[in-house]
């Protein structure tokens, strides 16, 4: 992986992961190069200074952005405002639930994402799905096959600390989108705006709201209800497959990273085993889950122990793809094979370990994300093909 600040894991993983996403590597070494002595005191003390530093690059780009709007080109303002997103995403990302900067960052990132869906991407629309007394918040990319005709489509879930914003900027829906399929990309309980503007706290069971997104499709003239998917990267990888195992309306699942047992992956940070994905950790996974700040580690470390895939994978009864990198040092390879060799329900289950050699080795193949997302996007679109469920 490329390590811009030699030693601080997390703040790389921000970096390569704004690359891959739409990112250019001038604007990012131009934020990167003046916080290299705050990274070196930590991924936490020094997210004051990243944050300052990239939304420096933001501010620049939305300047661009507004002056070329003015002339009337609008897909240069487009592409300047789809990067801006992307760069503030990240360093939004990294930010503590407690810093007075957090929520105000995000509602400018959810500002710029619809700007850039407007000039450049007008095929990507915000929409609410139905959930329980409110609704979840996503952006529903419209394949061109759907202006023919019903398309196939795949539910998107993030993970424990990113958001339909960083789905947005890794075009995985445009790669869909090349191959006739349809995204819809959800921000569930215990992530992005669900969670910092709605309040809305994960929960182990998430086949609740996974039924929430099919009721929705459903609801769509312009959605094949046979070919209805669902890919979850990251802690997506517990959610969808626990999704999949129990919501019977979905044709395909994929672990985009497999999260078989995350609780475990709990007791084993806590040892400082493994890499943790964001700073001020355990702030912020108390958050995600709905647990006081404040609250006993203990209680969440027993808590977590409930957050796992075994008895569950199982119970998968469609295409079942697991991806995975050999160098993934979040969540360790011995949970992909486990989640393969327990699904022995599933008419296709495939397993693809990605090597140092190819790249996209590192955690969801962040390192090289365009090639682990247009291999997901080739198997999605064959598998769809070859097995749609009854209707």
């Amino acid at each position: 992986m490329f390590e811009f600040f030699p030693g601080n894991y997390v703040w790389n993983l921000g970096v390569v992961a704004a690359l891959n996403s739409g990112g250019l590597i001038d604007e990012v070494d131009r934020a990167c190069r003046p916080i290299r002595e705050a990274a070196a005191q930590g991924a936490d003390a020094g997210t004051p200074d990243f944050l300052r530093a990239w939304t420096g690059l933001t501010d620049q780009l939305v300047d661009q952005a507004e002056a070329a709007e003015k002339l009337g080109h609008t897909r240069t303002a487009g592409q300047l405002y789809f990067r801006a997103t992307n760069y503030l995403a990240q360093a939004e990302r990294m930010l503590s639930h407690s810093d007075p900067n957090r929520i105000p960052s995000y509602r400018r990132v959810l500002d710029l994402a619809q700007k850039s869906f407007e000039l450049r991407d007008p095929r990507v629309t915000r929409v609410e799905i139905p959930y329980e007394s409110g609704s979840l918040p996503a952006y529903f990319s419209a394949a061109p096959a759907t202006d023919a005709g019903p398309a196939p489509v795949m539910i998107m879930f993030n993970g424990l600390d990113s958001t339909k914003e960083h789905m947005y900027n890794s075009e995985h829906w445009a790669e869909l989108a090349a191959r006739g399929i349809s995204t819809l990309m959800v921000d569930p309980p215990g992530s992005g705006e669900a969670l910092r503007l709605r309040g809305l706290t994960a929960r182990i069971d998430t086949e609740a709201w996974a039924a929430a997104c099919v009721d929705y499709l459903l609801t769509r003239d312009d959605v094949d209800p046979t070919r209805i998917g669902l890919v979850g990267w990251s802690l997506g990888g517990y959610y969808a497959p626990r999704a999949a195992a129990f919501e019977k309306r979905l044709a395909v699942v994929v672990a985009w990273g497999a999260n078989h047992n995350w609780g475990a992956v709990q007791r084993r940070r806590r040892q400082r085993e493994g890499e943790r994905p964001v700073p001020h950790y355990w702030e912020h996974v108390r958050w995600v889950w709905g647990f006081d700040p404040d609250a006993p580690l203990d209680d969440f470390i027993e808590f977590a122990d409930q957050v796992h895939l075994d008895g569950v994978v199982e119970r998968i009864d469609v295409p079942f793809l697991i991806a995975h990198g050999e160098n993934d040092r979040q969540i360790p390879l011995e949970y992909a094979h486990r989640s393969f060799d327990q699904a022995v329900n599933s008419p296709k289950r495939d397993l693809r370990i990605f090597t140092p050699d190819e790249g996209a080795t590192e955690h969801i193949g962040l390192d090289h994300l365009p090639h682990v997302s247009t291999f997901i996007a080739d198997w999605v679109a064959d598998t769809l093909a070859e097995h749609p469920r009854s209707a």
